[in-house]
C-alpha cells in the first residue's frame, strides 16, 4: 500500500496541509495579540512569505535539487504553502504566464483575480445576507 502512489500522493499533500493551515493560524494568533487589528499585518505577511517559499522551492526542485521526490514537492507545495495560503499559488501562475510571454492573460490573471476576489467576497456577503 505504501509502494502506491495514488495512497502516497494524498497522503503527503494531507500533511503538508495540515502544518500549512496550523501555521498560518497560530502566526495570525500572535501578530492579532501583539499588533493592532486595523491592517491584516498577519495575512500581509502570510501571503508574502508564501510567495517567498513557493518561488525558492519551486526554483530549488525543478533547478537545484531535482531528486526530491513528487511526494514531498507535493506536499511543501500543494500541501504546506496550498493551506498556508493560496495567495503564493496565484504568484506562481502569474509568473509561469508572464515567463511564457502571455502578458496579456497575465495581466488579465493578475489583476482579474485580485480585483474579481474582491467583489465575489462582496457579492457572497451581499447573497448570504439576502436570506435574512
Amino acid at each position: 500500500m505504501l509502494q502506491d502512489s495514488n495512497f502516497r500522493v494524498p497522503i503527503a499533500i494531507s500533511f503538508g496541509a495540515v502544518a500549512g493551515a496550523l501555521s498560518r493560524y497560530y502566526i495570525t494568533l500572535w501578530f492579532a495579540s501583539r499588533f493592532s487589528t486595523a491592517f491584516p499585518y498577519a495575512t500581509f505577511l502570510i501571503n508574502i512569505t508564501g510567495c517567498l517559499a513557493m518561488g525558492f522551492f519551486i526554483t530549488l526542485a525543478s533547478e537545484r535539487v531535482m531528486i526530491i521526490p513528487l511526494e514531498v514537492r507535493l506536499m511543501v507545495t500543494t500541501g504546506f504553502l496550498g493551506a498556508y495560503t493560496t495567495f503564493s499559488t496565484y504568484g506562481l501562475e502569474t509568473n509561469a504566464l508572464w515567463r511564457d510571454r502571455s502578458y496579456s492573460v497575465a495581466t488579465f490573471y493578475w489583476a482579474g483575480s485580485a480585483i474579481l476576489g474582491v467583489i465575489a467576497v462582496q457579492l457572497g456577503i451581499i447573497l448570504a445576507r439576502s436570506g435574512k
